[in-house]
């Protein structure tokens, strides 16, 4: 069973599985919903129009739900949706989505997050991420499965940051990040592939590879993006092993548009 400390402030529409267990001094709003087996710590404030899964470990002093850094929004009843299995460190700041865009800020599953993370109105952040202390995300950005951001990450507003992408500490990203790519600096440029990650997540030497080849494509023919494409399409056929990953960056390269770019 759960338990929701004496000095807590619920409001009675709030609901909160019987399992939930809330901390001292947090205070959890009427239209906030959390499942199953969540804890949430002490002097946090969960607001708005927010939905939290099973299973999350929310440790104190966070801010949940709050409307978002926009000074067009105006009341709007827009949303922040955690899925299940999240850890959530001390001080980090997510924000309910804007109407002129999605209008939720969504989380998905078991993805580990430090301390003092913003994110702001309408990011996406996939699966099984982890963001280091003080990762700062803007408005609309896009973090898909398996991304690693470094400590003091800053990402500007829309950009998207493919699957098994990498950034060291103080990385600056001012271009969407292409799916398995490391990149560090301010701005932030390419310096190789994740490859210790992708082994670690169990992908064959044959699928390391293509990646291999995919960054040569990318970053090392001296080619346009269009023509990198057209090599990273062939390697499909030369190896049907690596056809998922090889589809993973088409289809993010096919999003890229052409006044952001990709980080090089």
């Amino acid at each position: 069973m759960g338990t929701i400390h004496a000095t807590a402030l619920v409001d009675p529409a709030a609901q909160l599985d019987s399992s939930v267990s809330v901390g001292p001094y947090t205070v959890i709003g009427p239209h906030v919903r959390v499942d199953a087996g969540t804890t949430i710590g002490a002097h946090c404030v969960i607001e708005g129009h927010t939905t939290i899964g099973r299973d999350n470990r929310i440790f104190q002093f966070n801010s949940l739900g709050a409307i978002p850094q926009d000074k067009k929004y105006a009341g709007e009843p827009c949303e922040l949706v955690i899925g299940d299995r999240n850890t959530i460190r001390e001080f980090c700041t997510f924000n309910i989505g804007s109407p002129s865009a999605r209008a939720v800020t969504r989380v998905g599953n078991d993805n580990w997050i430090m301390a003092y993370v913003h994110l702001a109105h309408d990011c996406v952040v996939g699966n099984h991420t982890i963001f280091a202390n003080n990762s700062q995300l803007a408005g609309h950005v896009e973090v898909d499965d398996w991304v690693i951001l470094g400590g003091f990450t800053v990402v500007h507003q829309f950009v998207r940051i493919g699957a098994h992408a990498m950034t060291a500490m103080c990385s600056l990203l001012f271009a969407d990040l292409p799916p398995f790519v490391m990149c560090q600096g301010q701005p932030a440029q390419a310096r190789s592939m994740n490859f210790e990650g992708l082994r670690r997540r169990g992908f064959t030497p044959a699928r390391i590879a293509a990646v291999k080849a995919m960054h040569k494509a990318l970053y090392r023919d001296g080619v346009t993006l269009d023509e990198s494409v057209g090599r990273i399409r062939a390697l499909a056929e030369k190896t049907p092993e690596a056809a998922a990953d090889v589809a993973l960056m088409l289809g993010f390269l096919g999003q890229v548009s052409a006044q952001r770019g990709i980080v090089r």
